[in-house]
């Protein structure tokens, strides 16, 4: 087997055990929140936006450094520091007591993991240059299956171990079994590192990041990318962290007893939740999971699509459909009708990431990779982080329609913007 394919397989397989780990948590901080003690849904509402956000505000400003370090010191060190990175905060969450050292560790994960794009750039610079559309497309597909199994573990282990904080223990030892994948599986190929003399000390690496991220950013086709990327994230980034709350208000009031849901959740009952909340904690897990399942249907279609008609004409259509997704999730009166709406939202948001990735390949050389994927990954991380802080706060005013129909139209006006601009 030739070394970037088996490069290829063994960072597949960590970025999957990483997802899977990541996306067991990350849907069920209001319930997290309770159990650390915060009382009345506008108050948990506010905390779970503000935690979802933590981690990709951070990231949005280290990850382009840290992409620039790797193209001058090598990916898989940064590989391993991410998801390393991972292992360690998200394992001392499961000692935090109160909310704010909950959002101190998400905001320390943030700055020191972001394992996409050092993940991506690694196969990338040592793939063949035919095949780059192909790697991202299904490097992202290790995330969407780690997106559909992860809330659904999640969901299991709180049922098991009757508590949602003991889970990032579990986390802890997914990531540390990836890092280990990676350190150990993974060759190399340091023709791709920057050939001049690397700086030494902190502060002029830190100048020379800097240096790398100008020039990249100064290409105004990643810009583009990079802006429409944002428009979309932060639709999906604003409405995930209320997500559990707006499943809660539409199972509200309603008899539970002897449906598929209560059926699933009694053979793993736990005593420390009723039967309504383990119902609600596994419709949550569905939410995400059939949005999921749609996303890893559709990413390879979406890759061949945007070969043949363009990847910059297929982003634009993945906007249409998520407007269209969310416009619909805002007017289901039940939850049937809310998952049909996180299908929609599945199928269009799939392809923003291969699509975007591939886009970036084309744009940077091989030496400066890891800068131009870093910037991609910041402005999805960017949205991900203002929307999640924007949703938490709007929630109290304005409900989750409300945010889903706002969502909508924002991505209507940066459609119009990115059209116009063409």
């Amino acid at each position: 087997m030739a070394n970037w394919k088996r490069t290829y397989w063994v960072v597949w397989a960590a970025n999957l055990i990483t997802s899977i780990g990541m996306m067991s948590f990350l849907p069920f901080f209001p319930s997290l929140l309770e159990e650390m003690g915060v009382e009345g849904e506008a108050a948990v509402a506010r905390w779970a936006g503000v935690c979802f956000a933590a981690a990709p505000l951070t990231a949005t400003f280290s990850a382009p450094f840290w992409g620039a370090i790797g193209d001058r010191f090598g990916r898989k060190l940064m590989v391993c520091r991410s998801i390393g990175a991972i292992a360690l905060f998200v394992g001392a969450m499961g000692f935090a007591a109160t909310p704010w050292q909950l959002l101190a560790l998400r905001f320390a994960q943030g700055l020191f993991s972001g394992f996409i794009p050092p993940s991506i750039t690694l196969v990338s610079v040592q793939a063949p240059a035919e095949r780059q559309g192909r790697i991202a497309g299904d490097l992202t597909t290790a995330l969407a299956i780690g997106a559909l199994i992860g809330p659904l573990l999640g969901g299991l282990a709180v049922t098991l171990l009757g508590s949602h904080q003991r889970v990032f223990f579990v986390v802890a030892a997914l990531s540390a079994a990836a890092t280990a994948l990676v350190a150990f599986g993974v060759h190399e190929d340091k023709a791709t590192w920057r050939k001049e003399v690397q700086p030494k000390g902190v502060g002029a690496v830190a100048r020379a990041a800097w240096s790398d991220l100008r020039e990249v950013a100064a290409d105004p086709s990643l810009r583009a990318v990079a802006l429409l990327v944002f428009a979309l994230q932060f639709g999906l980034g604003a409405v995930n962290p209320v997500m559990e709350l707006h499943v809660r208000s539409l199972l509200e009031g309603r008899d539970v007893d002897g449906t598929a849901l209560a059926q699933l959740s009694e053979w793993a009952g736990s005593e420390g939740l009723t039967v309504h909340e383990r119902v609600e904690t596994l419709a949550t897990s569905l939410a995400f999971g059939v949005m999921a399942i749609a996303s890893l249907v559709s990413l390879g279609l979406w890759g061949r699509f945007g070969d043949v008609i363009g990847h910059r004409r297929a982003l634009l259509y993945c906007a249409a459909i998520c407007i269209g997704s969310l416009l619909f999730q805002a007017a289901a009166p039940v939850y049937a009708l809310l998952l049909v709406g996180r299908v929609l939202m599945g199928v269009g948001m799939s392809g923003t990431g291969p699509l975007a990735f591939a886009l970036a390949a084309g744009v940077a050389s091989a030496d400066r990779r890891g800068g131009a994927f870093g910037a991609v990954f910041s402005a999805r991380t960017l949205a991900v982080a203002i929307g999640g802080m924007a949703g938490g706060v709007a929630y109290d005013y304005i409900g989750a329609r409300g945010l889903m129909f706002g969502s909508a139209v924002l991505i209507v006006g940066a459609l119009a913007v990115m059209l116009r601009r063409r």
